[in-house]
């Protein structure tokens, strides 16, 4: 199943959150045998003290579970938690697609699914979670970029507020919004930023460039019907008009 052991994924710690014993049992099982450090649970009740009390990087949920509607534990994690997030289905739909990427996860991945899939998925999820050291060591690439009191950390992948107070965002919002201040004011096409902020060729990944954006703008105050940074351009796709400088 694996080729071996990644180095740089050993010390990831991934929750399961599955109520069917034989997909978490395979899940833990896969998981393990490739190096990760996992946790897996039946239902949502302990989710939340182990993402308190547990050094968590990433949660694998189900969507349908016994105690709990996994899109809307995906919303509580989203809002509460730093971590990368993965939705499990049986359901295939395009819109079920969509509504678990606009709760806030990262991927969304359909059953029955192959292990080699699963790891894949994990890697990329967490590839995009982390620090990269070899760019921040580049010594052209700006260590932050801020535009009207925020500042956009690119060593940390953190967004700070005008107050300094770290703002929470998921892996696909920090991509949207690093590939608007490394060129902002320009107008960004819909396929330009599918390129640079999906891993995945979906329809859904498609229409999550325009729910990304809506909550990106929602997290920067940025009204909707009259942004002031991330405009829409008609026929042409989207315009980061902040005036940004390096740090």
């Amino acid at each position: 199943m694996s080729r071996g052991r990644n180095s740089s994924f050993m010390s990831k710690h991934i929750l399961v959150v599955e109520d069917d014993d034989g997909v978490r049992s395979a899940l833990q099982r896969w998981l393990t045998s490739d190096g990760f450090r996992v946790t897996a649970v039946g239902d949502g009740r302990r989710v939340a003290e182990l993402l308190s009390s547990e050094d968590i990087d990433l949660v694998i949920v189900d969507i349908c579970l016994p105690d709990t509607d996994g899109l809307r534990l995906t919303t509580q994690i989203r809002e509460d938690h730093d971590v990368g997030i993965i939705i499990l289905s049986g359901r295939s739909d395009l819109m079920d697609r969509v509504v678990g990427l606009e709760m806030g996860a990262d991927d969304y991945l359909t059953k029955p699914f192959e292990p080699r899939e699963v790891l894949a998925r994990v890697r990329s999820v967490l590839r995009r979670i982390r620090v990269p050291a070899a760019k921040s060591a580049e010594p052209t690439t700006p260590a932050a970029y801020k535009f009207d009191g925020w500042m956009v950390d690119i060593t940390s992948h953190t967004l700070f507020d005008p107050t300094g107070v770290p703002t929470a965002l998921t892996s696909g919002e920090y991509q949207l919004l690093e590939a608007f201040v490394t060129h902002a004011n320009r107008v960004l096409s819909r396929d330009q930023l599918i390129e640079w902020t999906s891993v995945h060729d979906s329809p859904a990944f498609d229409r999550s460039i325009d729910t990304r954006i809506g909550r990106l703008r929602k997290k920067l105050n940025d009204q909707p019907r009259e942004p002031r940074y991330i405009k829409t351009v008609r026929n042409g796709g989207y315009l980061f008009a902040a005036k940004v400088t390096s740090a």
